[in-house]
């Protein structure tokens, strides 16, 4: 048995080097995947042309095995080949399965009706509508390693804590952001959520800005949520300004200071002479192009020597706009 798999790991070994693969790269390898040394070359080579097959690049292959090299050890026809045919039938455009593949190769190795089929269940059950319910494990496609019982569930009940207990609200905070479910409770969703309180914000405050932008909860607070605060505190933006600029416009607290914020600010104050308080009543003001639309609107109001708010001035698209302006 031993001088058997003795010789399959040599096999194995000049299967690697025939790839491209160095030494150092397969003996971490076989490190990473003991079952490499048991392994027949046949089965590998059987493994590595099928993921060519389903859109996996050639030159991209080296590097999703040596994320996960149990994938070639694995049986193609009881393993591979169920789980990708059941991702098909959750994908709507043709490169999405190698993607999602080569994002988290060991997707191959779960159990199409031990894992995914309960995780889709899962989500089902949350309200994620069932169009989403391909896009989420396409695009986060490890969710299908976290256990259901000790870290999904931890972070739903803590979704419903925050406020989100409507029917299906979860579900559709979810699939806006699939990530949210690989962030660690403790260490990073309830810190955010109690620093956006500290801020200010109530239960429905929460519950909008969770509802528009998910993103936000998984962003660190030192590292970038209070360094925004801080520089919109020394602006001169009161609290409640700023209560209402980040349950209206979310990202606000993470937005590049030096390239988004101060850019808007300063023209907002210096160039159209306005104040900041409008951009408190009118917080979408930062998600518009600067350069494309912000200093060309301003600059056709000068000219024709009319005055319209902000919202007035941003919120609808350009031929309304030229129509406003007497331009059409």
């Amino acid at each position: 048995m031993e001088s058997s798999a003795s010789q399959n790991g040599n096999c194995m070994l000049w299967f690697f080097r025939d790839k491209g693969f160095d030494d150092r790269s397969i003996d971490k390898m076989f490190r990473k995947c003991r079952r490499l040394e048991d392994t027949q070359n046949e089965r590998a080579s059987e493994n590595w042309e099928y993921l060519e097959r389903i859109g996996i690049q050639k030159r991209k292959l080296p590097s999703v095995v040596s994320k996960c090299p149990k994938i070639l050890a694995l049986g193609l026809q009881e393993k591979l080949v169920p789980m990708v045919e059941c991702l098909a039938t959750l994908s709507t455009k043709p490169h999405e399965i190698a993607a999602a593949i080569a994002k988290f190769p060991g997707i191959l190795s779960y159990s199409v009706e031990e894992k995914l089929c309960p995780l889709l269940a899962f989500f089902q059950a949350l309200g994620v509508p069932e169009k989403h319910l391909g896009k989420m494990i396409l695009l986060n496609p490890r969710l299908i390693s976290y256990s259901i019982e000790s870290k999904l569930v931890e972070t739903v009940d803590f979704l419903a804590g925050v406020g989100l207990t409507k029917e299906g609200v979860i579900g559709k905070v979810l699939a806006k952001n699939p990530f949210l479910m690989g962030y660690s409770v403790d260490k990073r969703l309830r810190p955010t959520v109690e620093f956006l309180k500290s801020i200010g914000l109530n239960k429905m405050d929460l519950q909008a800005v969770a509802l528009k932008f998910p993103d936000i909860l998984c962003r660190d607070v030192d590292k970038v949520l209070r360094s925004n605060l801080d520089y919109l505190r020394s602006r001169g933006f009161k609290d409640g300004e700023i209560v209402s600029m980040v349950t209206g416009y979310p990202p606000v607290l993470i937005k590049s200071i030096q390239h988004s914020l101060e850019p808007r600010i300063r023209f907002l104050v210096e160039i159209m002479g306005r104040k900041l308080d409008e951009v408190a009543e009118y917080p979408d003001f930062f998600k518009h192009g600067l350069k494309k639309k912000l200093e060309l609107r301003h600059r056709l109001l000068k000219e024709k020597n009319v005055d319209f708010t902000l919202s007035e001035l941003l919120e609808c698209n350009q031929k309304k706009f030229m129509m406003k302006m007497g331009l059409l």
